[in-house]
């Protein structure tokens, strides 16, 4: 089956055509540095990593450019909340984000450019508007995009450019020609943040930055471009309409989009209490726990963060560690050798009918089926399974843990109870067991069960997991 993405652009699959055979010019929207990261943040993430892991598996040559908004109006705010430099509060934060990101298994991108860094790029794509009189300078020093200049105003996020002041946030202006006009470049005191231009001293908008970057490092026209839910309007939309205007060309063929983030069905807000960034939620979970759960919806489905469904995705990626318990050495199946293995198959498949990681676990789940079928029964076919599992979930960034590791889990994970005090009561049970002391065995078996931990008694001696 040839590659298949759902274009929000044309709002059906689309067959892919890279524009460079064998290549993939990717662009997804990053974060901007203000605050730490958050669970929405991380759906994003998550998305386009397992999607540029299983790309890459499959001989494609992704150049993956993910940016950082490192200059903004909240950013300046938060700046001034904490009487510091902006400077310094954004290197924090994106030392943060890359802490989150390498906790979550997330790959680095080809390129991270800042919007600081491409200010010639973006002065340079306003002057250009304006000279081509897509832009104006207001008479308070702004300079705005000419909405009504552009004829195909609303494509990507299917609105009627004469019906978007009903349902849009968009800033009405005395000093605009038209109330849709939106800010490429926003006048400053000289007191505040800011750089020089032709138009005066000020700063760029938002939507500029994304434009000027990508066609900076990935030329007028190029293949994917991504981001999550709340972008395709009004940032993506005006985004198409200042490249398209700057280049003469087509900005980009496909735009694919995450699904939004919920918190117990209700929408993820400070004010609502329901607010959790990425660390708080690894204080709790594993990693690895949290991106399976990311990836056990389809990228695009909208998805519902709650304990009942960690939860329930610490079960789901348990059921994979169990399978391999005897197999903590085994080493994954190169991909070339799996090109006529059925699961393989069906896992390449479902990915490339728009990135179905749920169907891509199903016939993971499967193949542990029948690997728990021959457990003990046929050895070599059960390392041979053993490693195609771990190879299918290598490309999806799970399965990167020792089986006892992930199933000891952490104290954080169980309820208070320390490895080391869990080992000494195992200890102390078996002592129990070699001195036929019965009933203290079991009775430290139910201690630990009331704790959370799970023993496995076996001939090679007693496991433990949390529950």
């Amino acid at each position: 089956m040839a590659l298949q993405l759902y274009n929000t652009l044309t709002r059906k699959k689309d067959l892919f055509k890279p524009l460079k055979p064998g290549k993939i010019d990717l662009y997804v929207c990053g974060i901007t540095v203000y605050d730490y990261c958050h669970i929405g943040h991380a759906r994003v993430l998550v998305a386009f990593d397992a999607i540029t892991r299983y790309l890459r598996s499959q001989g494609w040559d992704v150049n993956y450019v993910r940016n950082i908004t490192d200059i903004d109006d909240k950013i300046l705010r938060r700046a001034d909340e904490n009487k510091e430099l902006y400077t310094d509060l954004t290197e924090r934060m994106i030392d943060a984000m890359h802490d989150d990101e390498r906790a979550l298994g997330i790959l680095p991108p080809n390129l991270e450019p800042r919007a600081t860094a491409h200010m010639d790029d973006i002065l340079d794509m306003v002057q250009t508007l304006v000279d081509n009189h897509y832009a104006y300078r207001a008479d308070n020093g702004d300079v705005y995009y000419r909405v009504k200049r552009f004829p195909d105003y609303g494509k990507l996020s299917n609105k009627n450019p004469d019906e978007l002041l009903s349902g849009a946030r968009v800033e009405v202006s005395a000093v605009k020609e038209d109330p849709r006009d939106f800010a490429l470049w926003k006048a400053a005191d000289e007191s505040e943040t800011g750089w020089p231009s032709p138009w005066g001293y000020g700063r760029p908008g938002w939507h500029i930055e994304c434009s000027a970057m990508s066609t900076c490092l990935l030329g007028s026209t190029f293949d994917i471009h991504g981001g999550g839910p709340d972008l395709p309007f009004p940032h993506h939309e005006n985004e198409i309409a200042q490249s398209e205007a700057a280049t003469g060309k087509h900005f980009v063929n496909y735009w694919m989009h995450a699904g939004a983030v919920r918190v117990d069905n209700e929408k993820m807000s400070k004010s609502l209490n329901n607010f959790f960034t990425i660390r708080d939620v690894l204080e709790k979970y594993h990693p690895e726990v949290v991106r399976y759960f990311l990836l056990s919806s389809h990228y695009r489905s909208p998805i519902n963060y709650s304990e009942a469904n960690l939860i329930e995705a610490r079960q789901g990626l348990e059921r994979f560690y169990f399978a391999l318990q005897n197999f903590a050495d085994i080493t994954p199946t190169p991909l070339p050798e799996l090109e006529s293995n059925a699961y393989y198959q069906r896992f390449v498949a479902a990915m490339d009918d728009d990135f179905n990681t749920r169907e891509a676990f199903s016939a993971m789940y499967d193949l542990v089926r029948e690997l728990n079928t021959v457990a003990g029964d046929d050895q070599p076919k059960e390392k041979v399974l053993a490693g195609e599992l771990k190879a299918l979930g290598g490309i999806l960034g799970v399965l990167q843990e020792t089986p006892d590791v992930f199933l000891k889990g952490s104290a954080a994970e169980g309820e208070g109870v320390s490895d080391t005090d869990i080992d000494a009561l195992i200890a102390e049970r078996e002592a129990a067991k070699l001195n036929k002391d019965y009933a203290r065995a079991d009775a430290v078996r139910e201690e630990l069960k009331e704790q959370g931990i799970v023993l496995e008694d076996s001939r090679e001696g007693t496991r433990w997991r949390r529950a």
